[in-house]
């Protein structure tokens, strides 16, 4: 033990901590960069101001609009999303980098060509307009057209998540317990959705939180029309043009739920904070 030690003096910085708190100062700016717009919103509405814009129907409505679709479109995410994720996870087949390729598409795609794609297909007169207004089913410009534009931009969040999770699991676990004679669905529901449930929940909370704020699509496949297909972020956009405080009361809302979904899916439902 050296005579530093023994005073109990602090350790002498190493190159290592030095250059570490070299990168944190640089990194300062673009952090504060980050934080401005978010701080300014927040200190633009006053509290008493928000709550009574709360009070407002049309807040109520595309409230109450995008939290049911939101619930929906995730449920549906998860529910059509799972095989497919487990299917890319498990095995390297002939178009899995194609299909790969695809399920990350519709994250780069700008907004406004998926709404015009999805109009293109699910349109009255789209691709398959005709054949859904034959059975009479009308999906452009409703309710079930927010839905299917959420799960279309949303579902790859999901997706990629759980393929990772799925992609972790030791396959000699899921053999050890096939030789045990348990059967594929068993081994599915008490051993690979326990093992990656983690992986699966985040995802599902980062595909909700993607499919809350959807605008882009939105407004060209399913309008904005208030009570029927006006979410949130939709509201944002009139409410910018006629009554600013709605809009800044929406704006702080999405934002309260995003960074709620957010630390969710990061830190509650992360498997190494969970085993830690």
């Amino acid at each position: 033990m050296n005579n530093q030690e023994m005073r109990g003096s602090p350790p002498t910085p190493t190159p290592q901590t030095r250059l570490s708190g070299l990168w944190r100062v640089l990194s300062l700016p673009m952090l504060i960069f980050l934080s401005i717009p978010i701080l300014a919103l927040f200190l633009r509405i006053s509290p008493p101001s928000l709550l009574e814009n709360l009070r407002q129907p049309d807040v109520l409505q595309a409230i109450g609009l995008s939290l049911g679709t939101t619930l929906i479109s995730t449920a549906i995410i998860i529910l059509a999303g799972t095989p497919l994720a487990y299917s890319q996870a498990r095995g390297q087949f002939r178009f899995s980098r194609m299909i790969d390729t695809l399920i990350d598409l519709p994250l780069v795609l700008p907004p406004a060509v998926a709404g015009v794609a999805l109009l293109i297909a699910f349109g009255r007169r789209g691709l398959f307009g005709g054949v859904l207004s034959d059975l009479g089913i009308n999906i452009a410009f409703t309710p079930l057209a927010v839905i299917i534009v959420q799960v279309f931009v949303a579902a790859p969040f999901y997706i990629k998540s759980a393929t990772l999770g799925f992609s972790n699991i030791d396959q000699e676990l899921e053999q050890s317990a096939a030789l045990d004679g348990a059967s594929s669905p068993q081994i599915f529901r008490f051993l690979t959705i326990p093992l990656s449930w983690s992986a699966l929940l985040g995802g599902g909370m980062m595909s909700w939180a993607r499919a809350l704020g959807e605008f882009g699509a939105t407004i060209i496949f399913a309008g904005n029309f208030p009570g029927r297909t006006q979410t949130m972020p939709l509201a944002i956009y009139i409410g910018f043009e006629l009554d600013l405080d709605i809009a800044l009361t929406l704006s702080v809302i999405l934002i309260l739920l995003s960074f709620l979904a957010l630390f969710i899916a990061r830190n509650v439902l992360n498997r190494d904070w969970m085993s830690g």
